[in-house]
């Protein structure tokens, strides 16, 4: 549809929000129009209890209609706070500004508002073919089982992700005076509710739980009265004698959920529009079904009493839906995987649940609640080893201790190849680049990719720790930034099967030597590509000369005065060769299953970690997916990290990919952050995130919520080595010590942009 002429009547098929407000909508625009709303249930016929509005939802229906937007408003029941139970503990936080009413309520709001703009409503009306209904355009809003989508499931290219924990809506005539998360542990495991308030007397009571606690606690053998029993004795504590009842009389068996996941590939075909459920769903645990149905429907209506140019209003409207099922996912795999945060501390688990979906950052929490937030960064400092204050550090300024090493605060520089050496041997560009970045307050400096060998380089510009002379190149570096009161770490590696390549420039960048190559080593002999040198398969005789090679950078390295060592196991180098399938064939004892595979790389941590001071850390860089099915998976890294910490490895460095040229990873804001998460909080070791990290909220909000220990940054650092500095400055953290020479600018800096926040945006 193109034409704004050849849309004179529309048919609307489901009368729920969506569909009603896209009725209301289009008749706004242009009361000419033909619109019909057809529903197959009884005009009082509904399911679920109370629906929550954000108060940027609202403010979008008041630009749209003022009218209807007054009269949802008066019905509403408004909360600010939302309170976070567990533990026997309240965390309560507030300025979160929702409001709810009840679903019944605002179906009839809208419908009543529907009939007097001459909206046609038609009830108990069955469509068998929605394409044959007499409209230039029909649009199906029937909601997440739309029998139009799953009639033409091809055609709308329909994927339904079904999501693991069970739920179920109830209603309870307790009234919670706060959004209210409370979380119960039972011998089977933990269940939790989400409750609000959506009208005087009456509150929504979602229960969820893994679908293992669902089992164990009985419910897959109960009906629904049994249910809403058990349930009340679970949360008795917050009910205050008030019973649960369910309405769920539209389902068939049992009225416990598995929440699907929606996506269509297309919105439209021929006359055909899908919206709001129908096209997509976002997990109920951020509230967003109605508000994107509603949004759906604005878009839709300037669209087909505008241009017509539906091309386009799928176009913008897929943005800002995949926006938020991102952030759904996310919220989703917080609560499926909610067993690994439990054991956090109360104050942090609120804060790791309030900033689940990545929606919420840790500025927006001060905004919304500055003593809530102060709470947590004061619990955070205090636990990190802080001395006591008023003003505490944001997370990032809090100081990190790993055995004997004190990093003073928790921005690191993260390794990133120059390519810049002259034989392995670093000069002044390694000075002036990695000593720019200590004078610019990052609390560790890691130097790039720093070879053991020279026929274990990526290229011959690798810097490289296997003669004499480097490690006394290093020491030069490794003096100059701890003046600077920065800390430094070397991270070693060899690069296996992706080494004896020109520089990733010119060109010929990354291309195979041509000239003064030399013989590359794997644990299979599977080349990194057709055109690259195929490797030979490791012997034994190779696995001792490469152990031999790592502990002697080990011993230069301590000599060299580094802080902390790291073991590159990760971006398909020659130990990440080992750890992963796609590039282990091997049919000994260091091929097959995990643990073998595993093998060879902790037989040089250990040799490593012999002869590393006992006082001073080792980490190890893992890629924790290689982001191919038959690759490395996230539970088996969790082993790894496991495995790697009982060696004696104090930090795990979590980085993803680059293990096969056939990787396809999903990018996005922090978006290896997740792979952190999990190894940090399953297998109870330290870990640094890193993966586009560019802002201050981006690593505070990691810190806080318990994501990662340190967090990484890489480019950012190339374009401003002063990028900790800049931090401290705009969040007004003084308690940095830039280096003397540099503290009048950075005062001069910090008052301008407290000037600038005073003032207000312009």
């Amino acid at each position: 549809m193109s034409s704004r002429e050849a849309v004179q009547s529309i048919a609307v098929v489901g009368a729920g929000p969506g569909g009603l407000y896209l009725a209301i909508s289009l008749k706004l625009r242009d009361p000419s129009l033909s619109v019909t709303v057809y529903e197959r249930n009884k005009a009082d016929d509904t399911f679920g209890w109370g629906v929550v509005f954000s108060d940027q939802t609202l403010a979008n229906l008041k630009a749209n209609d003022p009218e209807t937007a007054a009269i949802i408003e008066a019905a509403f029941v408004h909360w600010d706070d939302i309170d976070v139970h567990i533990h026997g503990q309240t965390i309560r936080s507030g300025g979160h500004g929702f409001a709810g009413v009840g679903r019944k309520r605002l179906l009839n709001i809208l419908q009543d508002r529907a009939r007097s703009l001459g909206v046609e409503l038609q009830f108990e009306a069955e469509i068998e073919d929605a394409r044959a209904l007499p409209a230039d355009i029909v649009v199906a809003a029937d909601g997440l089982n739309s029998r139009v989508r799953s009639g033409d499931p091809e055609t709308f290219g329909v994927d339904v992700d079904v999501r693991s924990n069970k739920y179920i809506w109830l209603g309870t005539t307790q009234a919670f005076d706060a959004f209210t998360f409370a979380f119960v542990e039972t011998p089977h495991g933990w269940i939790w509710a989400h409750a609000y308030q959506f009208e005087p007397g009456a509150s929504t009571f979602i229960v969820e739980c893994t679908e293992a606690t669902w089992r164990g606690l009985g419910f897959d053998e109960m009906d629904t009265d049994q249910t809403c029993r058990t349930a009340e004795a679970l949360f008795a504590d917050w009910l205050g004698g008030h019973a649960l009842m369910s309405n769920a009389r539209h389902l068939r068996g049992s009225a416990w959920l598995n929440f699907p996941r929606v996506a269509c590939a297309n919105w439209r075909d021929g006359k055909v529009v899908l919206l709001g459920d129908a096209a997509h769903t976002a997990h109920f645990s951020i509230g967003s079904g109605t508000k994107l149905a509603f949004e759906d429907a604005i878009r839709l209506a300037d669209a087909l009493t505008g241009d017509g140019d539906l091309e386009r209003y799928e176009a913008e409207r897929r943005i800002e839906v995949l926006k938020l099922q991102s952030a759904a996912r996310n919220s989703t795999e917080w609560f499926e995987n909610l067993e690994r945060y439990v054991g956090l501390a109360p104050i942090q688990f609120a804060y790791s649940l309030l900033t689940r979906s990545q929606r919420v950052s840790h500025e927006n929490l001060r905004l919304r609640d500055n003593a809530f937030l102060t709470g947590v960064e004061k619990w955070f400092a205090e636990a990190a080893g802080a001395p006591p204050s008023k003003a505490p550090p944001p997370p990032m300024f809090a100081p990190l201790r790993l055995r004997g090493l004190t990093l003073p605060n928790r921005v690191v520089v993260s390794p990133m190849c120059m390519y810049s050496a002259e034989d392995g041997t670093v000069g002044d560009f390694h000075l002036v680049h990695l000593g720019g970045r200590a004078l610019g307050g990052a609390g560790l400096v890691f130097t790039e990719m720093t070879d053991v060998s020279a026929d274990g380089r990526i290229t011959h510009g690798c810097a490289g720790m296997y003669r004499l002379e480097h490690r006394d190149a290093w020491k030069r570096i490794v003096d100059f930034v701890h003046i600077q009161g920065s800390r430094i770490a070397i991270q070693l590696a060899h690069a296996g099967r992706k080494g004896s390549v020109e520089r990733p420039w010119g060109e010929r960048a990354d291309q195979p030597l041509i000239q003064d190559g030399w013989p590359l080593i794997a644990p299979s002999p599977i080349p990194w590509t057709e055109d690259d040198q195929a490797p030979r398969e490791m012997t034994r005789a190779d696995m001792d000369r490469v152990i031999a090679d790592f502990v002697q950078a080990t011993r230069w390295a301590d000599e060299a005065g580094f802080d902390l060592v790291e073991l590159h196991c990760a971006h398909g180098y020659l130990l990440s060769s080992f750890l992963t399938p796609v590039s282990n064939h091997r049919t000994d004892e260091y091929g097959g299953p995990i643990e073998n595979r595993l093998r060879f790389p902790l037989e040089v941590f250990r040799a490593m970690r012999a002869v590393w001071p006992d006082d001073k850390p080792m980490s190890v860089r893992l890629s924790a997916t290689d982001w191919v099915d038959e690759g490395l998976s996230p539970d088996e890294s969790v082993v790894i990290a496991r495995a790697f910490a009982e060696a004696g490895c104090d930090l795990i460095d979590v980085s993803a990919g680059q293990t096969t040229p056939n990787g396809t990873p999903v990018y996005g804001r922090m978006f290896q952050t997740p792979l952190s998460d999990r190894i940090r909080n399953e297998a109870g070791v330290v870990t640094m995130a890193v993966g586009n990290i560019y802002e201050t909220d981006h690593v505070n909000s990691i810190l806080a919520a318990g994501r990662a220990d340190l967090c990484a940054l890489a480019r950012p650092h190339l374009a401003d080595p002063n990028w900790s500095l800049r931090a401290a400055a705009e969040l007004g953290w003084r308690g940095i010590q830039p280096p003397i020479q540099y503290r009048a600018g950075f005062a001069q800096l910090a008052r301008n942009l407290e000037k600038q926040q005073q003032a207000g945006p312009v």
